[in-house]
């Protein structure tokens, strides 16, 4: 039989990087953390990590086993819950993986009202515009937008993401305003280090269209800030980008031959099996906030 203790001390190891790290946080000593982690191992009869004094790092099998390690955790945070009494509902901490716009627009102010409907939750957002791993990181669920790549995760598609092409007004009148995708020859266009090449639909068709631009970054808020600037032309988000079209600070560019891809809002989740009731209960408050 797995002990519940010895799951929590590899959960907590790989989520603060270091068994003595794990320790303060169970209020074990690294003795002790050392042990229970050993003891998991030889119920499971493999590996679930490689240890040297300075770090720990999870083996192939240890990857695997993560996601059901932490739903078990969170099963048996619930199942107390249920028998504890008192209010129903979610119980634990939440993790979830979002990029640095969604997460501040969107998802922080839909989590006000889901922290408020489930009092015994705690959220910890990371945000970040690279592509969280789900599994190192100890993530419940990442969102993510467009199509999923790795084929060993679970992903749920939560709403449509329009997407379009905006700039500031000055930068138009200075250069133009773009009709057709070849057009974007002539622009300053603002896209992610090493991006030369976007993206379009034409008739059903996917269109590429090569693209320059003397400024670049690897953050949307960077490049949404730099097309407010006058910097050049950005591929946004509607959600990302309304309120400033609404005050005059950018505009929506048109083509007459080429539309942005529709990416669509996803949820990605390490495993389908043994999903805790808190991440059901976040899914269904982002969905029901999206629409």
């Amino acid at each position: 039989m797995l002990n519940l203790a010895d799951i929590a001390v590899l959960v907590e190891a790989v989520q603060q990087g270091s068994l003595s790290a794990a320790g303060r946080r169970l209020g074990l000593t690294p003795l002790i953390a050392s042990r229970r982690l050993s003891a998991l191992e030889a119920e499971i009869g493999v590996r679930l990590v490689h240890r040297t004094t300075r770090s720990l790092s999870l083996t192939p099998d240890g990857e695997a086993f993560l996601p059901h390690a932490k739903a078990m955790l969170a099963h048996a945070e619930e199942a107390r819950a249920a028998v504890a009494g008192g209010s129903t509902g979610a119980v634990g901490l939440l993790r979830v993986a979002a990029s640095v716009p969604f997460g501040r627009k969107v998802l922080t102010p839909m989590l006000v009202g889901f922290l408020a409907r489930n009092p015994r939750v705690k959220v910890e957002l990371l945000l970040s515009d690279a592509v969280a791993d789900i599994a190192a990181q100890g993530v419940d669920v990442a969102i993510r937008f467009g199509e999923l790549r790795d084929s060993n995760l679970i992903a749920r598609r939560l709403a449509a993401n329009a997407r379009g092409l905006y700039a500031a007004p000055a930068y138009l009148v200075m250069h133009g305003t773009p009709t057709m995708v070849a057009d974007l020859r002539d622009h300053e266009c603002l896209a992610v280090a090493g991006g030369q090449q976007w993206t379009f639909e034409r008739l059903g068709k996917t269109v590429r269209q090569s693209i320059s631009g003397r400024f670049a970054a690897d953050s949307i808020e960077a490049l949404h800030e730099a097309s407010i600037r006058g910097l050049g032309i950005v591929q946004l988000s509607e959600w990302n980008a309304h309120e400033d079209v609404a005050a005059g600070r950018l505009q929506h560019v048109t083509l007459t031959d080429g539309a942005v891809p529709d990416q669509g809002i996803w949820a990605v989740l390490p495993t389908k099996r043994l999903t805790p009731q808190k991440v059901h209960l976040f899914l269904d408050a982002l969905s029901r906030h999206l629409s």
